[in-house]
């Protein structure tokens, strides 16, 4: 079995000449191997262009006496992000880092629709999502089953406009008790305060691309009432301001005047599932960055 560790690296930073060599260099001279890499400069910014830039660096060989040597006499992780950390800062560079050994938890929250869920956990069991799903949260018991059936632990905790934050306190516990570190909203009926989203993990949001002209019950049927030649999804970071968050992924497909209202709804869904699970797929792969209202997925 393999030794290697990968680590990567998010960087954000003014742009200016130099950058990829420095950032490069930085591994070069610490003998680690830059096993992929993709960057770029946004020059549409107000206040100046901004460069980006994703990095998925070998770090098995820290222990060697080159790593040690140019971290200061120290071979562990602490002393690489101290390091890197110095280099951010004279690059005036924002930055994050995660290890390949440290497997993301996904808690998955759902209402009655069961096919987000479905999608989710039958990818993460066939190894294309690179996590674990310790638990399902709903404010219904109905997709109890569904998490059963795959042995995920289930708890329905029902919410009223009364006791909406007191449910929410409970969701942040059970996700700190399970040590969660996604929210995945996969057709979860319920608006998140604000409140909770400041306390929680990030959060990845589902719906479908009629919004905002088709809100409220039924979009599918006020489509084929207007008659739409295409339908989406959207799937993106829930903020505090209602399906406004920075988008992650999105896609679409065509329907015709001879589909009906179900018919749509279930070309719907399947777009939906597709772009859930890429999203999803970006966060845990460390390829998403933020940017205010927007990503950058490198």
């Amino acid at each position: 079995m393999s030794s290697t560790v990968h680590a990567t690296f998010l960087v954000a930073a003014p742009d200016q000449p130099g950058l990829v060599a420095r950032l490069a260099g930085f591994f070069y001279n610490a003998g680690l191997n830059i096993i992929d890499a993709g960057n770029h400069t946004d020059v549409h910014v107000e206040g100046g262009a901004r460069f980006f830039m994703r990095m998925v660096v070998d770090v098995s060989g820290l222990s060697a006496p080159a790593a040690s040597a140019a971290l200061g006499g120290s071979s562990t992780r602490a002393a690489l992000e101290r390091a890197f950390g110095d280099l951010a800062q004279t690059l005036s560079a924002t930055w994050s880092v995660r290890y390949g050994d440290q497997i993301q938890r996904v808690a998955v929250l759902v209402t009655k629709d069961p096919a987000c869920l479905y999608d989710l956990v039958l990818r993460q069991r066939s190894g294309e999502l690179p996590c674990e799903i310790p638990l399902v949260l709903s404010n219904h018991p109905t997709l109890e089953p569904v998490a059963e059936s795959f042995r995920i632990p289930f708890f329905c905790l029902p919410v009223t406009p009364d006791t909406k934050r007191d449910q929410e306190k409970r969701i942040l516990e059970l996700c700190r008790r399970h040590h969660v570190d996604l929210v995945v909203l996969a057709r979860y009926m319920q608006v998140l305060t604000e409140d909770f989203l400041n306390e929680a993990p990030p959060v990845i949001n589902i719906h479908h691309g009629f919004l905002p002209a088709f809100q409220g019950a039924k979009p599918y049927h006020q489509a084929h009432a207007r008659g739409v030649k295409m339908i989406g999804a959207t799937a993106h970071y829930a903020t505090k301001d209602l399906d406004q968050g920075p988008i992650i992924e999105q896609d679409v497909a065509r329907v015709t005047h001879a589909m009906g209202p179900d018919e749509m709804s279930r070309t719907g869904r399947d777009v939906e599932r597709v772009v859930l699970s890429r999203a999803v797929r970006a966060h845990l792969e460390r390829r998403v960055i933020v940017e205010g209202r927007r990503t950058i997925v490198l």
